[in-house]
């Protein structure tokens, strides 16, 4: 009599202390191994009931599929990578979570590497995730230079932030965040406004400043510009700028600057927004948190995440397309760290 991918009632036999394989769960379901295959992959043509019982037996056997010949068979890992500058800033962790979010609802796990700011830590995770496989990365650049290019070619890659050539790129419209802080401080009134900006390595930095500095001096009065990291530290430049008390109002390039500026602002005697307005990027979940809370303009981190693991996974199974360029909105959060003058 012909064997039949019918289900099988009996309990499945325990395999403690080793690893159950594909053909202990075809046999213990009594199921052919392709049916197995089939319902553990998600792939081929078994009938729901029986993928359910397949897939409840694999469990209760504790049965894992090993990736290592599943990425010899299709070339594929099922794993990305994502590399990220610096951990220590609230925006990367809540950017890390939506793209492991996005990732697991298309089957892929994330390896994250924190390269500290440093270009030599940079190449090294390339290196490490290439070594490991991965089906491609997403990648968040130190700066605007390209210091991986040689090792990574060849794995798909989407870049967040920079606009890198050769590349899909995954970017905030950082012009237009500096323009409306600046539009928002002069609109309350504000005359004698000076600038933060974050490293002028990073082109969105720049951008952010550039505009902000340009609507500043069309309209106002730029009292002072000054460069930070992009850290609630900073530099001997920039307390001596807040020092001079020149300035109404401070425009930074990211909310951790415009958190320290805060902070040195009331350590010299002067309060925020009473003395001094400040406007921040990047809406972290701190500035809503801290006293008086951050005005702030809001980058739209979860649309560019999502987007990152969108492109990448399209990336990997068109591999002809033309690169993409895909720059997101944003938005100013009016909260209570700017004064109205007028």
């Amino acid at each position: 009599m012909a064997k039949t991918d019918s289900p099988s009632n009996d309990p499945p036999k325990s395999t403690l202390g080793r690893r159950a394989t594909l053909k202990e769960v075809a046999k213990t379901a009594g199921v052919s191994l392709a049916s197995a295959s089939y319902a553990i992959n998600g792939a081929g043509s078994v009938g729901e009931a029986t993928r359910e019982h397949i897939l409840k037996v694999a469990a209760q056997l504790g049965y894992r599929p090993n990736q290592s010949a599943k990425a010899m068979k299709t070339g594929r890992t099922g794993a990305i990578g994502l590399i990220l500058p610096d951990l220590t800033n609230p925006f990367f962790p809540s950017l890390a979570q939506v793209v492991i979010q996005a990732a697991r609802g298309h089957g892929y796990s994330v390896f994250l590497t924190d390269t500290e700011g440093s270009p030599e830590a940079e190449q090294r995770a390339v290196s490490l995730l290439v070594d490991h496989g991965v089906d491609g990365v997403i990648w968040f650049p130190i700066a605007d230079t390209d210091t991986v290019g040689k090792l990574i070619e060849g794995v798909p890659t989407v870049v967040l932030d920079r606009n890198l050539p050769g590349y899909d790129v995954i970017q905030a419209d950082y012009a237009d965040g500096g323009r409306l802080a600046a539009e928002h401080l002069i609109e309350a009134g504000h005359v004698n406004i000076g600038v933060i900006s974050g490293p002028h390595a990073a082109s969105s930095a720049r951008q952010r400043a550039e505009a902000a500095i340009a609507v500043v001096r069309e309209r106002a009065n730029l009292t002072w510009h000054v460069h930070n990291a992009f850290s609630l530290d900073l530099e001997p430049a920039v307390t001596a700028a807040l020092e001079t008390r020149t300035a109404t109002a401070v425009i930074a390039g990211a909310d951790l600057i415009a958190i320290g500026a805060m902070r040195h602002i009331r350590s010299i005697g002067q309060s925020v927004p009473e003395d001094v307005s400040v406007v921040g990027f990047d809406d972290i979940p701190w500035a809503q948190l801290h006293t008086p809370a951050l005005t702030t303009i809001d980058m739209p981190v979860e649309d560019m995440a999502a987007a990152a693991v969108e492109t990448l996974v399209r990336r990997l199974t068109h591999k002809g397309e033309p690169r993409r360029r895909v720059v997101f909105n944003v938005e100013l959060i009016a909260r209570d760290s700017v004064r109205r003058l007028n």
